[in-house]
């Protein structure tokens, strides 16, 4: 019987082993990630700030007008834009108007956690791939094209256009994609009550539709030195992931997805991996507030409030849930990933 019961206890440590080791990210909240001292940064603890409490940030939405962030945050300006010299974009009017700045607001998320991995065995090419970004949101459907199907390289004046090199082309290739998510829960009642009363312009879509490029930063663009002044980590760069949403049908001009990752400083078994989200969205949207207001149905469908998720037409855990539900979730599923493999 001795065996037996050897073999029991040892199933079970394994399975003690096991659960610990599978044990889920927290998230703390921190003011600034890259100021953040790595000793105070806990096993399996994810410290993330999306600054909404700064005082650039709107009081509602939580989110910052680009014009600020780019003055005030250069270093966040030059690695987070599309490109480093990514700027609002110029609209001129089919009819021969004036050209004007389409003006942006940015929500700008910040994370970081330790990995039990040294840097050299996290392969970030494994997750430039549909699967793994499926993985991150079962919401949101995926799936390939062409960097001819990309529309800002069909329209040399369009907005987010390259002027290095055309999205979904260069070394690696980068993935190329488009996605569709279709808002949940009363989102869609609350888009198809907006359009009743709309009586000119453009009708909002109950699905956001957008295209992007997934990509390992190759060695050639990684700025070793500005990457650490991004990070807030004096450690050699060990290799960076990163998702440029180019093209949104509606709501948004662009997106960022950057995870750097560097070896611990003081444990090379070790690793750190600091990722940034930063959506840049409309506006416009931030002056139908009193519009929204006047109709008793739709006063908690203020833009504003839908977007920080503080909205009751706010739901699920994906994009409907608000930009700081979405980061978070997003986040907190990619560092399970990597730890886990």
């Amino acid at each position: 019987m001795r065996p037996i019961g050897f073999l029991s206890g040892a199933i079970a440590a394994l399975g003690v082993a096991c659960t610990a080791s599978a044990q889920p990210f927290k998230i703390v909240e921190v003011a600034s990630v890259a100021a953040l001292p790595l000793s105070q940064l806990a096993p399996q603890t994810i410290a993330f700030s999306d600054h909404k409490n700064d005082n650039l940030a709107d009081a509602t939405s939580g989110l910052i007008k680009f014009d600020d962030w780019a003055q005030t945050r250069l270093v966040q300006k030059q690695f987070l834009g599309l490109f480093p010299t990514y700027d609002e974009p110029t609209i001129t009017s089919p009819t021969g108007g004036k050209s004007h700045k389409k003006r942006l607001h940015v929500y700008v998320a910040e994370a970081r956690f330790a990995l039990k991995r040294p840097a050299q065995s996290i392969n970030l090419s494994s997750y430039a791939t549909l699967p793994f970004l499926q993985r991150i949101d079962p919401a949101i459907k995926h799936k390939t094209i062409t960097a001819d199907d990309v529309m800002p390289n069909k329209n040399p004046q369009g907005a987010n256009r390259n002027p290095a090199r055309r999205w979904c082309e260069g070394a690696g290739p980068p993935l190329c994609i488009q996605s569709t998510y279709k808002l949940e829960g009363k989102l869609p009642l609350g888009i198809s009550l907006v359009n009743k009363l709309k009586e000119h312009g453009r009708k909002y879509a109950d699905t956001i539709e957008f295209q992007s490029e997934l990509r390992v930063v190759p060695q050639t663009e990684i700025d070793d030195a500005g990457y650490r002044r991004l990070t807030g980590i004096d450690a050699p760069i060990a290799g960076a992931l990163e998702q440029n949403i180019v093209n949104v049908n509606q709501v948004m001009q662009f997106g960022k997805f950057l995870a750097v990752v560097q070896p611990h400083p003081s444990d090379p078994a070790q690793s750190v991996v600091t990722a940034f989200m930063v959506l840049g969205v409309d506006s416009e949207l931030f002056e139908k507030k009193k519009e929204y207001a006047e109709v008793p149905v739709l006063r908690n469908l203020i833009p504003a409030q839908v977007i920080s998720g503080n909205s009751t037409f706010n739901t699920g855990t994906s994009i409907s849930s608000g930009l700081p539900n979405y980061a978070r979730n997003r986040l907190k599923t990619i560092a399970e990933i990597l730890q886990q493999e």
